[in-house]
């Protein structure tokens, strides 16, 4: 434990997620709106598949955990204006890349924010206009939704299963009731096992739970008092998140108190004591921070190494292409991100002059789709090989510490992550970040690795 206690202390350093590469804070060359459209055209068509995600990003009241983009506020007069919105974002990206009717429609997320926090009648305004104007890839469409037990009811879920939704994934954090205070989010057993059975006697194929460990107030015995109560239930896929603290991106996460929470090595303990209730309770692990039942598509996307990672975590869903719209929304293709304004006022101000609401993105370069292609494979397989014996000879000499700690293992060929360097991941892919390692940040912009 000692050692493990050094190895923890040693490693608990700031780094990005890699949700993608480049991080955003190492975007540059934005593209223009015209270059935005070629790249979605250029892999857009017969044949071709792609995603969206729409950010609904309204909640009625704030949890101090959070780090998303959202807006609290209980006037719920304010969706209808921001569902004409996306449906005029949506209707511009039909005129400007026609292509999206031709192609393949496998994937739609609605994230936020709170999903729900929009009126059973207002999801149908805007998902309907989507819905109308895609070729659905009925073999392997998803339609998933994040949604907030405390605001779902049944009308929300029969909605959006006529709609044609069929995973649902609800927020939990934690079960305990002094660490649900702390994060401002009252949210008892019951309220959850309610809409679980609901989602499942409407249809739903899956159905996940996000819990944290990290918060405020976490003990072992809550967190296995938390995880029992989650086995009860029997979610499809679980995601168990480590608490990201950037209180200089969210102030609210000053509302608690620093020694409230766990340190590093406490905070790891609840993790692998997480993690050995549900290995348990015959989940799968999945990645660095996800568990699926063996039956779900996540585990066996993993088997048959099929895994894939974007800005919303791991996901059994692949595409080129995923199509980004409401504030703050992140796009991606091959050739480039984009993102949309994060301000409202901005977001509609774009719209109404009839442009795309870019904010901001990036055109990679080769270098970025190289080391994009192997920071993916590593977060998704735990291994990848090495493009070059020069990039193999530069790996020896920079994960020296991590290979003499046991955490990875190198060949010539490749690096590979070991059992129980898998809490490092995020470190090992430190590696293959190039612009990272050319320019450290001025300032702190990541939360702790561990």
């Amino acid at each position: 434990m000692k050692n493990m206690t050094k190895i923890l202390a040693k490693y608990d350093v700031p780094v990005p997620r890699y949700t993608s590469y480049p991080t955003v804070p190492y975007w540059t060359d934005s593209p223009t709106q015209e270059q935005w459209v070629q790249h979605l055209r250029s892999h857009l068509g017969p044949n071709k598949a792609w995603s969206m995600y729409i950010h609904i990003p309204f909640c009625e009241t704030l949890c101090t955990f959070c780090g998303c983009n959202n807006i609290i506020t209980k006037d719920h007069k304010k969706e209808t204006a921001y569902v004409d919105l996306v449906n005029k974002e949506w209707a511009l990206y039909q005129d400007l890349v026609p292509e999206l009717r031709k192609s393949s429609f496998r994937h739609i997320h609605l994230g936020g924010g709170s999903p729900t926090f929009l009126t059973p009648p207002s999801l149908r305004q805007l998902l309907e206009p989507i819905f109308a104007n895609v070729i659905r890839d009925d073999k392997n469409f998803e339609a998933s939704v994040e949604v907030d037990p405390r605001r779902t009811n049944k009308e929300h879920l029969q909605t959006l299963r006529e709609i044609g939704f069929n995973r649902v994934s609800m927020g939990i954090q934690d079960f305990n009731p002094e660490v649900q205070r702390l994060v401002n989010r009252h949210q008892p057993y019951e309220i959850t096992a309610n809409l679980t059975e609901e989602a499942r006697k409407l249809g739903y194929e899956s159905v996940n739970f996000d819990l944290i460990y990290g918060l405020a107030k976490q003990t072992p015995e809550g967190i296995t008092d938390s995880v029992k109560k989650t086995l009860q239930l029997r979610p499809d896929r679980i995601a168990l998140y480590s608490f990201a603290l950037v209180p200089w991106i969210k102030p609210a996460q000053r509302l608690f108190k620093d020694e409230d929470l766990p340190k590093a090595s406490e905070k790891r303990d609840l993790y692998e004591i997480a993690r050995e209730q549900l290995l348990s309770g015959g989940y799968i692990e999945v990645g660095m921070d996800h568990f699926a039942l063996p039956t779900d598509n996540l585990a066996i996307a993993l088997n048959n190494h099929q895994l894939h990672r974007n800005f919303m975590g791991y996901t059994d869903q692949r595409t080129e292409v995923m199509l980004g719209l409401g504030v703050s929304s992140i796009a991606e293709t091959p050739d480039s991100f984009h993102q949309n304004e994060k301000l409202l006022p901005k977001y509609e101000a774009a719209l109404k002059a009839g442009k795309l609401p870019g904010l901001r993105g990036h055109i990679h370069n080769q270098e970025d789709k190289n080391r994009r292609r192997q920071i993916l494979k590593l977060m998704t397989e735990f291994e990848v090989e090495f493009e070059s014996l020069e990039q193999s000879l530069l790996a020896k000499e920079f994960l020296a510490e991590m290979v003499n700690d046991g955490l990875v293992e190198l060949t010539e060929k490749s690096v590979k992550i070991t059992a129980a360097g898998r809490p490092f991941l995020r470190n090992a892919c430190l590696f293959f970040d190039e612009r990272l390692k050319r320019k450290q940040p001025d300032a702190r912009i990541f939360s702790q690795s561990i």
